[in-house]
């Protein structure tokens, strides 16, 4: 051998080493290339072989397929992983529609994979286990279940018996198909201390529901390397992999969420095996498993069907409308995001991370503000606007749950303060219409540039208070939600005489109808009274004027002006002079702010600082996320939980 060979002979097994231990060091793609389930011709490759075992399990002697890779040694011991078919198949589905051995061999032949043995059961564990007949019949649909057994007490023991293997859980994978993939995520997941690889592709309905799956997130953040959930975005059954996905996210699990263009077939599924394989018996990055998507989410804001915005794993969002005869097309959330038009008419940007819950959007078409057709519109900005809603692992509480659920109900009044007909959303608690009992109140005001709807549909405040009266952290209240526009001016126009009218219409109108109309308390104590932004100056105004009438006020990003003392002297005035009765008569006053970036945050810093030469006690809580949404629902979560108590 020449000193030239041997380097080189040297060099490829440094590379192999590097491509085979240093798992995240390479590069993964986001989808199989072209060509990737051919056959190649001058690589090596592994073999496929039929065993039998015994199954006492099922009382007989059941056969599986089992693939060892390219340069197989019994000397050597391998990680095992075990991959499953669907509910129309059997242990040769695997081999007839999908070809793992020639991806695997490819895999191989790149560097890309570890070396590992596969093994393709019959996940139907029955004597009779022919995918013949009526596969949905309730015997053969019972016999996927019961195959965990067989799984755990018979083949992983066969197969570590009679094959070199590594026996501990970290080298120990399942993934499957369909039904084999709501078995691999039952299995694996249900036995932690047997499976750190878990792969889900397109997961069928057997699928046990997130919580039991899951029952304690910790440990499996503990003890899973990989978990895998994989479907086609046209999939029927995708949405049990996104139950699933949205349980882990909340909890905070690692995993990955791949959605790719397809539906219930061989091409989404040959290209899980492409993907998960090149994952298993290596390092894991958890900071970059958020990058392994082709395709993101549909917006929950989205209109019904419709494919776009959609929200990636990382929370980037991709925005595509089609205008062929547009010049420009941009989509303004805060900042500005240039779409570029592809040549069939249809304009697409991904934009950076969002940052989490509900955010107004515009789509701007050669310079005019206008609604996406895409998405559900919310009347905010003091317009139609679109919406879209950024998930965050916080974020269960206000996401609906089976729990008791309470209503929101539509009336309209005629207020003699206002001589006009108006209109509330008013919430009742969860069994509202079957009780006698008398609830109390809060009153709930949005901020400029909104309505009345604004706390029922961006706050999701009914949401919010069935989760919590439920998990008894609130007790259970009307929440009656009004419109506090009371003059065309906005808040350019604001000063003391609006102040005033919607003192007057609260006090004259609103409170008389919810109490003449629902069963309340009517009463100081029992009364609450709540807003954001422009709400907060009016619960400021007419809360603090009247706490004879209110126990408790919230002011949620608000504060009164630091540049405008003809509006504000005259408040802190009364305050002074009233101070005593005040903090005698309210049993809270709660300042929230959205953190420093809260546009309202230095006119509240301002306030509270009088407050506190005033000797005024208060409460303050900071969320941050500034003058938005998420920190107004937060707010009305932490706020309700100190009502009438």
């Amino acid at each position: 051998m020449t000193k030239t060979t041997k380097l080189k002979g040297i060099l490829i097994a440094l590379v192999l080493l590097l491509t085979g231990s240093m798992g995240y060091a390479q590069t993964i793609e986001k989808e199989a290339p072209k060509g990737f389930d051919q056959v190649r011709a001058g690589i090596a490759t592994g073999k496929i072989d039929t065993i039998s075992y015994p199954s006492k399990t099922v009382g007989t002697t059941r056969r599986a397929l089992i693939y060892t890779p390219p340069g197989y040694d019994k000397k050597t011991k391998y990680p095992v992983l075990y991959l499953l078919h669907g509910i129309g198949g059997d242990e040769k589905e695997w081999l007839k529609g999908g070809s793992p051995q020639v991806i695997l061999d490819n895999l191989y032949a790149e560097g890309k994979i570890k070396p590992m043995i596969v093994v393709m059961p019959n996940g139907r564990a029955m004597k009779d286990d022919r995918a013949v007949g009526n596969v949905f019949e309730k015997d053969k649909v019972e016999a996927f279940a019961t195959f965990e057994k067989d799984l755990l007490n018979d083949l992983i023991p066969f197969i570590e018996k009679k094959y070199p293997t590594l026996t501990d859980q970290e080298h120990r994978a399942i993934a499957g198909l369909s039904m084999g993939g709501g078995q691999s995520l039952n299995f694996g997941l249900g036995n932690l201390d047997k499976f750190a690889w878990v792969g889900g592709f397109s997961s069928a309905p057997n699928t046990k529901l997130p919580q039991e799956l899951v029952p304690d997130p910790e440990e499996a953040k503990k003890k899973l390397k990989l978990l895998w959930i994989s479907c086609g975005d046209q999939d029927g059954l995708i949405t049990f992999s996104k139950r699933t996905h949205d349980y882990l996210y909340q909890h905070e699990v690692p995993h990955i969420y791949y959605i790719e263009p397809g539906v219930h077939d061989f091409k989404v599924w040959k290209n899980g095996l492409y993907m998960f394989s090149q994952f298993l018996f290596k390092p894991v990055d958890t900071a970059s498993l958020t990058k392994y998507s082709v395709l993101g989410t549909p917006a929950s804001t989205n209109v019904r069907n419709a494919k776009y915005p959609q929200i990636l794993p990382d929370n980037r969002v991709v925005f595509r409308i089609k205008a062929p005869d547009a010049q420009k097309v941009q989509f303004d959330l805060g900042k500005k995001y240039e779409a570029v038009k592809d040549t069939s008419g249809f304009w697409t940007v991904t934009t950076e991370p969002i940052s989490r819950g509900f955010h107004y959007y515009s789509l701007l078409i050669d310079g005019v503000p206008v609604v996406d057709p895409a998405s559900e519109t919310f009347y905010g900005m003091g317009r139609m606007a679109s919406g879209i809603e950024i998930p965050f692992p916080g974020s269960g509480y206000y996401t609906i749950k089976e729990v008791p659920h309470g209503d929101v109900r539509t009336k309209q009044y005629y207020s003699k303060a206002l001589d006009a007909w108006r209109e509330m959303y008013v919430y009742t608690p969860p069994g509202y219409d079957q009780s006698d009992e008398k609830y109390p109140v809060l009153y709930l005001l949005h901020g400029g540039g909104e309505d009345q709807r604004g706390w029922a549909t961006q706050g999701k405040t009914n949401v919010i208070l069935d989760n919590l009266i439920a998990e008894g952290k609130a007790k259970p209240m009307i929440v009656a939600m009004l419109d506090g526009n009371v003059s065309s001016g906005g808040l350019a126009g604001f000063n003391e005489n609006i102040l005033r009218a919607f003192e007057n219409e609260l006090k004259v109108a609103a409170i008389p109808f919810v109490e003449n109309n629902f069963r309340v308390k009517a009463d100081a104590k029992s009364r609450a009274l709540a807003g954001l932004s422009m709400g907060g100056l009016q619960t400021l105004y007419a809360g603090i004027k009247n706490t004879d009438q209110f126990a408790y006020l919230g002011v949620f990003s608000s504060g009164w002006f630091a540049n405008n003392p003809k509006l504000s002297d005259p408040q802190y005035e009364f305050m002074k002079n009233n101070a005593q009765t005040i903090n005698s008569n309210l049993k809270e006053l709660w300042i929230s702010m959205g953190g420093k970036e809260d546009i309202a945050y230095q006119n509240s810093q301002v306030m509270l600082k009088k407050f506190d030469d005033m000797g005024i006690k208060y409460q303050y809580s900071e969320y941050a996320g500034g003058h938005t949404w998420p920190v107004w629902r937060h707010d009305l979560m932490e706020f309700s939980q100190l009502l009438f108590k």
